[in-house]
């Protein structure tokens, strides 16, 4: 059974700073913060045959190590993908500023002015596995909303993610934002420890797999936020269009399978099983997909049996499981019973069956007619995501600026006391003002 330490001196004296850091930071207007993240990208650019070249070394220990496909292709980081997530910092740089928005505007009494003003979390501790791109999605979302943070990842990109911090870090060295508002942990000793810094931490989100998340849970007071599984359907309706339901299908598993808003799940209505698996499973297995299905489905072309694992697993690889049922209805309890609450979709040309599906699946996403791939930060507008939540509160969905803020009363008199209210000498006018 693992234990959690309690944090070393070292690690107490690392949070500490970035506490402080963060404090400051909460202080500084728009234009600073945008203006970091713009130096954040030109030396992440900079440095990019670096961190390329550290990614390659990482690839190459994993592979000798048998680190599973899945993570393998979290893991990579190529020019390409580097010059993506550079990309969506410059982009977040000029969205509008997360702070300083004020939520209410009420007058008490004459004098008395209540205001709800956005303001930054604090401190944020992610914990993710092999995603060395995190590490700068995660970074440049903090610094944009006013907060610090402490990142670990998995020690199968230690070297590509020492390379991106090395260089956030360079960037915030050339701007107004101190570097010690951001910091890497690189032991497993570390991110256990990181559970116990509560009242410098507050909040911690994982990013990983389910004994991941199930563990940190378990183990620490700090508020937790995320998500353990993406168990995400598609559901083809009896009316769907069989042509545009096949390609959102194949987009949902293989544009990027090892993500977890790919489907996991394909459920058909049966009186358009014939038509969609005719033409589905050719192209699923064109694309490498192997599938595991029910009796009906298998029947209708597909190979190989599910087993009741299967509904509830997420494969994060070329497997889909197929399940053709009776009803929209039965879609619905199977999603009930096995899903995640990450990402659902249906496809059809009903416009009542679709606004029946959207009201009914409790997920953070839910779609009618496109690819579940579309559960992201970055192409939902917010420039990157620091994570998934599947949780009821909010956020839910994609995390982005707005998720990472809270709000703070202020209010302002002239002299007011309680007990004038109380007995009666003064009555709250409770006058909502503009925003």
């Amino acid at each position: 059974m693992t234990t959690v330490p309690e944090p070393s001196a070292e690690l107490l004296q690392r949070a500490g700073a970035v506490r402080l850091a963060a404090v400051e930071l909460g202080q500084t207007d728009d234009q600073q913060r945008a203006d970091a993240l713009r130096a954040m990208a030109d030396a992440l650019a900079e440095r990019a045959d670096t961190i390329v070249a550290a990614n390659r070394d990482d690839l190459e220990r994993s592979a000798a190590e048998g680190l599973a496909p899945a993570l393998m292709s979290r893991l990579k980081l190529d020019a390409a993908k580097l010059a993506g997530a550079i990309d969506g910092v410059r982009k977040l740089a000029t969205l509008p500023d997360p702070l300083g928005r004020r939520q209410l505007h009420r007058e008490l009494d004459q004098g008395l002015v209540l205001e709800r003003i956005t303001v930054p979390l604090g401190v944020v501790g992610v914990i993710f596995e092999a995603r060395p791109d995190a590490v700068v999605q995660i970074a440049s979302l903090a610094i944009r909303s006013g907060n610090g943070a402490m990142l670990k990842g998995g020690s199968e990109a230690r070297c590509t993610n020492e390379a991106v911090m090395d260089a956030l870090k360079l960037g915030l060295d050339r701007s107004a934002v101190s570097a010690d508002a951001l910091t890497l942990l690189t032991t497993r000793q570390e991110s256990l420890a990181l559970l116990r810094l509560d009242g410098l931490v507050d909040l911690i989100i994982p990013r990983g797999s389910n004994e991941l998340v199930r563990f940190i849970q378990d183990n620490t007071r700090i508020p937790v936020l995320g998500h353990a599984d993406g168990i995400c359907h598609l559901y083809v309706d009896a009316a769907a269009e069989v042509e545009q339901a096949v390609r959102i299908a194949i987009d949902s598993k293989t544009q990027y399978p090892a993500a977890c808003n790919a489907i996991e799940t394909l459920l058909v209505h049966e009186s358009i099983a014939p038509a969609f698996l005719a033409s589905a499973v050719p192209a699923f297995q064109s694309a490498g997909v192997s599938l595991r299905g029910d009796e009906r489905s298998r029947e209708l072309g597909v190979s190989d049996a599910a087993s009741d694992a299967d509904w509830r697993t997420e494969y994060l690889d070329l497997i889909l499981s197929v399940r053709v049922v009776s009803s929209m209805d039965a879609a619905l309890e199977h999603i009930r019973r096995h899903g995640s609450r990450h990402t659902e979709a249906i496809a059809t040309a009903d416009e009542r069956a679709a606004e029946r599906f959207l009201a009914a699946v409790d997920s953070a996403g839910v779609y009618h007619n496109c690819s579940t791939r579309f559960a992201d930060g970055f192409r939902y507008g917010f420039g990157a995501e620091v994570g998934i939540s599947t949780q009821t509160l909010p956020p839910r969905g994609p995390v982005g600026l707005d998720g990472l803020v809270t709000y703070r009363y202020r209010l302002r008199g002239d002299g007011h006391i309680a007990a004038d209210f109380a007995d009666g000498t003064r009555r709250f006018t409770h006058t909502d003002l503009p925003l």
